[in-house]
């Protein structure tokens, strides 16, 4: 993708950051698109990441191979607060981020990096506080395995449409979700509904209320409806 596109704005991104991956999965569901991603997670305890997303495609190691480092021209065009996100396809017998590339992201302002795939060296990575999320960790080296495909392209991630820059990742203890841009507002909005809405039937637990008293009372059990058109 070379043509200019528009950032997701600050206040978007300041805003999920209030809420859960599970709200917004839950908010997606709510507006019928695609939802949560199953399997990746943080590789320790890694901060809540939320930005615009950075994408690369990783493929096998073969007779094309690209010139530089793999992840060098994602790290170059990222931005302060983006977020990297790597599709290898979710296999987990390879590597495709590890400490050299941890560091040169931390140092770039970058948020964290999303991997549908495996890293390594994750004892360093946590020293430095990096977040990483991704489907397991491996000790192999990436040469001589793969390559990057290609980069700020369209990707999936867990069966999810990630598009560079435009689309919004998020991800937390819980796991991951992909916000498209021209819903981010909606889903926002809805996100933040679920959450008050939860914080009260936790609140209306723990002052006595039975289960049943407030089920009946919160209407629990229609909160994922789907709006009507």
């Amino acid at each position: 993708m070379t043509q200019m596109v528009k950032r997701p704005s600050n206040e978007l991104i300041e805003g999920f950051k209030e809420v859960s991956t599970c709200n917004v999965s839950d908010a997606l569901d709510k507006l019928g698109l695609k939802s949560g991603i199953a399997g990746i997670r943080p590789l320790f305890d890694c901060e809540k990441v939320v930005g615009p997303a950075i994408t690369m495609k990783i493929i096998p190691y073969g007779p094309e191979v690209p010139e530089g480092h793999l992840g060098a021209d994602a790290l170059e065009f990222a931005e302060l607060g983006d977020v990297i996100v790597i599709d290898n396809g979710g296999r987990v017998d390879q590597n495709c981020w590890g400490e050299i590339l941890a560091f040169a992201a931390q140092q770039k302002g970058i948020a964290g990096v999303i991997i549908d795939g495996a890293a390594r060296d994750i004892d360093i990575i946590s020293e430095i506080k990096f977040p990483v999320y991704a489907r397991a960790i491996v000790p192999f080296t990436a040469r001589g395995r793969n390559v990057q495909g290609g980069f700020n392209c369209t990707i999936q991630v867990g069966g999810a449409q990630v598009r560079p820059i435009v689309d919004i990742i998020m991800a937390d203890i819980n796991g991951v979700v992909v916000i498209p841009t021209e819903r981010a507002e909606e889903v926002l909005r809805v996100s933040k509904e679920l959450f008050d809405r939860e914080a009260e039937i936790g609140r209306l637990l723990k002052s006595g209320l039975s289960f049943a008293e407030v089920d009946k009372k919160s209407g629990y059990d229609k909160m994922l409806e789907r709006n009507s058109k």
